[in-house]
């Protein structure tokens, strides 16, 4: 399985929870270095807490899943 497919897969764990607040999170980019870009949507976009939500939910999660992700930033 290829780093997209993984982070993809992870990312659609994290979803009902975002999804059950009013947001969700679309994958953006993945390079080759770690990096994962998402997009927040929905009431995830201009909450307070989404830069929170990024780091300690989305970012976590996936550095646990996938030892080579290195950061994961929003755009």
């Amino acid at each position: 399985m290829e780093l997209k497919e993984k982070v993809e897969k992870t990312l659609n764990k994290i979803r009902p929870a975002l999804i059950g607040d009013g947001g969700n999170v679309q994958l953006v980019s993945v390079s080759g270095n770690g990096i994962v870009t998402v997009k927040l949507q929905g009431a995830c976009r201009g909450c307070p807490f989404a830069q929170m939500t990024l780091q300690y939910s989305i970012e976590k999660k996936l550095k646990d899943e996938i030892p080579e992700i290195k950061t994961v930033k929003a755009v």
